[in-house]
C-alpha cells in the first residue's frame, strides 16, 4: 500500500518542477493554508446533510408549491388486471410483435390494438408522478440558482475573474482562502449527493450515462483542486452553472403547464448554453488553461491531463449544442415556441429516446439536453447541463 501510494502522489507528475508536497504544507507562521487531499473527506458529511435537506425540502416546500399549481399525485392510467399478459410483459417489457401478437390476439379473444394498448399502459405504470418530478426539479432549480448566485458574488471580488492570468501567478503557492474551500466543497458535496440519490430518483434510460458523467465530475473538481488549479477550477464551474437553473425552470414551467414560460426558459436555456460554451469557455477558459498558463508555468504531466480533459469537454460542448439547437429550431421551424397554442418540448421527441407516453416524452426532451442527460445536454439535465465539468 505504501508503494502504491507512493506512486499514485508522485510529485513529478502532479506539481511543476522543483516543487513537492512538503512546500504546500500549511505555514505556522504565516498561517497559509494550500489544498489538501485530507480536505476532500470533509464532503461526505455535507453530502449527506445535503440529500438530508433536499428530502425536507421536496416534502415541506415543493410539494406544497405543486400543489397550489394544481399538480397533483396522479399516476398513468393503470391497465386491467391480466395475469397471461403480466407474464409476457415480466418476460420482454415490450409490446410482442408478428405472430407472439397474433397469438395473445386469439388466446384473449383481444384485438392487437388493445393488447398494445395494454402493454403502453403498463409500462407506464410505474414511471413517476408529474408531482414527483415537480419537486426534483424544483430542488434542483433551488440549488443551481443558489450556487450559481454564491459564485458570481464571490468571483466579482477576485482579482483572476478580471484577470485569468491572475490563475498561475506564483502557482501554485496560492493559498486557500474561506471563500474558495466554501466554493469547491459545496460544490463537490452536491455532486456526491446526486451520487446517492440516483439511486432513489426518477430512473431514466440514461441512468448510467448520468452515473458515469457523475463521477467524472466528481473526479475533476478533486483532481482540479489537489493539485491546486483552484482558481482557474472556479471560472470552469461558475460557467458551467450559467445555463442549469434555467433549464430547470423550463422543466418546472413544463409541470405547471404554464407553456410560453416554458418555451421562454427553454430559448433562454440554449442561448446561454450555447453562448457559454463555444464562446466563453474556449475564449476564456482554454486560452488561459493552455496558452497562458504554458507561458507562466509551463506543461507538466497532469498540465498535459488537466488540459487533456478540458478539451474532451468542449468536444462534449459541441454535440450537445448541436442536440439543444435542432431541438430550439424544429420548435421555431414549425411556429409551435411562444404561441401559447401548442407544446412544443412535449411534442420535439427526443431522439435518442423511445418514449411512449406524453409524459415521458416532457420529460425526456428537457433531460434529454442534460445529460445525454441534464437535464440531463441532463443540468445536455446532464441537469445534464452538467456536468458542470463535464455535462450534465
Amino acid at each position: 500500500m505504501a508503494a502504491l501510494s507512493a506512486w499514485f502522489w508522485n510529485e513529478r507528475f502532479w506539481l511543476p518542477q522543483n516543487v513537492t508536497w512538503a512546500d504546500l504544507a500549511t505555514d505556522s507562521e504565516s498561517e497559509e493554508q494550500y489544498p489538501r487531499a485530507g480536505h476532500i473527506l470533509s464532503v461526505f458529511p455535507i453530502a449527506l446533510g445535503i440529500f438530508a435537506v433536499r428530502l425536507l425540502f421536496e416534502r415541506f416546500i415543493a410539494k406544497p408549491c405543486a400543489l397550489r399549481l394544481g399538480i397533483h399525485k396522479s399516476g398513468p392510467r393503470r391497465p386491467q388486471p391480466n395475469a397471461i399478459l403480466e407474464k409476457v410483459f415480466v418476460s420482454i417489457t415490450k409490446c410482442p410483435d408478428g405472430k407472439r401478437l397474433e397469438g395473445l390476439s386469439k388466446q384473449l379473444d383481444w384485438d392487437t390494438q388493445k393488447i398494445q394498448r395494454w402493454f403502453r399502459h403498463r409500462r407506464n405504470q410505474d414511471k413517476p408522478s408529474t408531482l414527483t418530478k415537480f419537486c426534483e426539479s424544483m430542488w434542483r432549480f433551488t440549488f443551481y440558482l443558489y450556487i450559481f448566485s454564491y459564485g458570481i458574488r464571490f468571483l466579482w471580488s477576485t482579482p483572476w475573474f478580471w484577470d485569468t492570468r491572475q490563475c498561475w501567478y506564483n502557482y501554485p503557492y496560492q493559498p486557500l482562502t474561506s471563500g474558495l474551500y466554501y466554493y469547491y466543497i459545496m460544490q463537490l458535496a452536491f455532486y456526491w449527493s446526486l451520487m446517492f440519490s440516483q439511486f432513489t430518483d426518477i430512473k431514466r434510460k440514461d441512468f448510467l450515462i448520468m452515473f458515469v458523467h457523475h463521477l467524472a465530475t466528481i473526479s475533476l473538481i478533486s483532481f482540479s483542486y489537489v493539485n491546486n488549479m483552484v482558481r482557474v477550477g472556479t471560472l470552469v464551474m461558475c460557467l458551467h452553472d450559467a445555463s442549469d437553473f434555467s433549464l430547470e425552470a423550463a422543466k418546472l414551467t413544463n409541470y405547471a403547464k404554464y407553456q410560453r414560460l416554458c418555451d421562454s426558459f427553454f430559448l433562454f436555456f440554449a442561448l446561454v448554453f450555447v453562448t457559454t460554451r463555444l464562446v466563453i469557455y474556449p475564449l476564456w477558459i482554454l486560452n488561459t488553461t493552455m496558452f497562458e498558463s504554458w507561458e507562466l508555468i509551463g506543461p507538466y504531466p497532469s498540465w498535459w491531463l488537466f488540459n487533456g480533459l478540458l478539451l474532451i469537454l468542449q468536444v462534449l460542448h459541441i454535440i450537445w449544442s448541436y442536440l439543444i439547437i435542432r431541438i430550439a429550431y424544429k420548435a421555431l421551424l414549425r411556429g409551435k415556441v411562444g404561441s401559447g397554442k401548442y407544446h412544443p418540448l412535449p411534442v420535439l421527441k427526443d431522439d435518442r429516446s423511445d418514449v411512449e407516453s406524453s409524459s415521458e416524452e416532457e420529460d425526456s426532451t428537457l433531460n434529454g439536453t442534460k445529460g445525454v442527460h441534464n437535464n440531463g445536454a441532463n443540468r445536455v439535465n446532464g441537469h445534464a447541463s452538467s456536468s458542470r465539468w463535464t455535462e450534465e
